[in-house]
């Protein structure tokens, strides 16, 4: 399988009406700011919006993104496994918004920390926490290697077991004001 065609902020700026673009974040991280016109399809729901997105794209150009690139590049796999051409933004929103581009923030709408921060944070605290408990219950230390472990298969696979877990808490959700509904976004994608 060969890779996906990326393009830079500005390239994918400048052929933005070009587009439809699609954010495979979570809810939440959709809503604390996308790529103007971005359409939100958490990755874990792309199986689901596969027809929608086949249609999509037999009218134009699909520009799939995400925070830094990785479940982006992750989602124009599984695209190109159903046939469906699609180009990845090269370092995500994160680029985009460091390239002095804006983002679309709904009214009213929380920030929230990218996925690669929680993750960072929730491993951090696992890993702290086996260590500190060792000293007590040598045991727990397990927990520790258990987390490491998590991260070198998650780096060697380009997945990332912990990212989906903490996607699905509340505060990943989109809020009321900055509410994304994946039935009407597929709806959209196929008129």
């Amino acid at each position: 399988m060969t890779s996906p065609a990326s393009l830079s902020p500005a390239q994918a700026a400048a052929r933005l009406e070009e587009f439809t673009v699609i954010d495979v974040r979570a809810p939440g991280e959709y809503a604390a700011g996308h790529v103007p016109g971005a359409l939100n399809i958490p990755l874990d729901k792309l199986p689901d919006a596969l027809p929608a997105l086949k249609s999509a794209s037999a009218r134009g150009s699909l520009l799939v993104v995400c925070a830094s690139g990785v479940r982006s590049t992750r989602a124009c796999e599984i695209l190109a496994g159903a046939d469906i051409e699609a180009a990845t933004l090269t370092g995500g929103t994160s680029a985009w918004e460091g390239d002095g581009r804006g983002l679309d923030r709904p009214e009213g709408a929380r920030a929230t920390w990218t996925m690669e921060r929680q993750v960072r944070l929730a491993a951090g605290s696992l890993v702290v926490a086996g260590l500190v408990a060792g000293i007590r219950f040598p045991a727990a230390r397990w927990l520790s290697a258990g987390i490491g472990s998590g991260l070198v298969f998650s780096a060697v696979t380009n997945t990332c077991g912990m990212a989906a877990v903490l996607s699905k808490l509340p505060y990943n959700q989109a809020t009321r004001s900055g509410t994304t509904d994946l039935d009407a976004t597929l709806e959209a994608l196929q008129r």
